[in-house]
């Protein structure tokens, strides 16, 4: 970076208003990020809020750059498939992903922290993760792998069910389920049910024709991917949820390592101003999710603090254990978890 644009963005990080510097001249070509994800677009305004997350991440990092960096997002796996996505930001093909972290369990066992049924079971949980001390081990652990967190985005879950609600564990006894993860499908198992794994956006069909009874997602995705046309039964995270997601904007290490320095820090501190929006979004959409099922003449279901302590205490003697086997790492943030319960 030559020094008229280090002194530039040294700037452009404090100033408060987009005018303050005027614009990039012609000549400095602006860097350009491509985000991609697997839901819904939208607009600024409407839709799934992830989209619309990394839509006001794109507006501001354009602003508050006066346009010397830019980034476009690709919503709906436009850009890749879903599970390429990961892979791809480690190497270098991708800049950006807002991702379910769990999905890179094949490859990064140590993600699946990021589904693990009663780890976070609050948003107050989920907000004080990152800077615990098992948010500081995974955190390294992507570094390593060549991934770095911007936003640290944590989601309630439920289930969505064709017939049959799924809300305590006895229920899940001949169920066909959707669980997501490696330890969600460990639970799931344990408690009788058979699992089948696919990304969120091929829940619909998957429902649709009977191949799932139940699938587990999140409340945004519950609403996004317009399940309630193919289940009538909810049950909702509000209130209290014995599993959290872990959906992170991400970036690439060996992207972000191309940018300067100032750039490396607006991109980082803009990656962060995004969580309240994402907390306020994932609270309102916990409550909205249930409005849209009844009004598709569904039905909703609440959990009991009592429920989430059940699921929990089959996680804790199958999940857990199962997660702090695959390696030494894991079987540290695993240790971690355990001493900040």
């Amino acid at each position: 970076m030559n020094e008229n644009r280090r002194r530039m963005l040294q700037a452009l990080a404090s100033a408060p208003v987009i005018g303050a510097l005027g614009s990039v001249p012609e000549a400095w070509a602006a860097t350009e990020l491509r985000i991609s994800h697997q839901f819904p677009g939208g607009s600024l305004t409407e839709g799934d809020f992830r989209d619309r997350l990394c839509r006001r991440f794109a507006q501001e990092l354009d602003r508050r750059s006066h346009g010397a960096l830019k980034a476009v997002v690709y919503p709906d796996s436009s850009l890749m498939k879903t599970n390429a996505q990961f892979d791809a930001m480690r190497k270098g093909a991708l800049d950006m992903s807002l991702v379910p972290l769990n999905y890179a369990g094949g490859e990064v066992p140590e993600t699946n922290i990021g589904l693990m049924p009663g780890v976070v079971t609050s948003y107050a949980q989920g907000t004080a993760f990152r800077n615990s001390e098992a948010g500081k081990l995974l955190e390294n652990v992507l570094a390593s792998k060549g991934v770095l967190l911007m936003s640290w985005i944590w989601q309630a879950g439920g289930v969505a069910s064709r017939e049959k609600p799924l809300v305590e564990p006895e229920d899940a006894k001949g169920m066909k389920v959707r669980g997501g993860g490696r330890e969600m499908d460990t639970v799931l198992k344990a408690a009788g049910a058979a699992v089948l794994n696919l990304p969120s956006n091929e829940i619909y069909a998957a429902v649709q024709t009977g191949a799932l009874d139940a699938a587990m997602t999140s409340s945004t995705s519950l609403i996004s991917f317009r399940l309630e046309e193919v289940a009538r039964q909810l049950t909702t995270g509000r209130g209290h949820a014995y599993w959290f997601m872990f959906e992170p904007l991400m970036i690439s290490r060996t992207v972000y390592d191309r940018l300067g320095h100032d750039e490396q820090q607006l991109v980082m501190a803009v990656g962060a101003d995004m969580e309240k929006f994402a907390l306020d979004s994932c609270k309102a959409d916990d409550e909205k999710v249930a409005q849209v099922y009844i009004k598709a003449g569904g039905q909703a279901h609440d959990l009991s603090e009592a429920t989430v302590r059940r699921w929990q205490d089959i996680a804790r003697r199958t999940a857990w254990k199962d997660y702090a086997a695959r390696n030494a790492s894991c079987a540290a943030i695993m240790k971690a978890v355990e001493r900040s319960l």
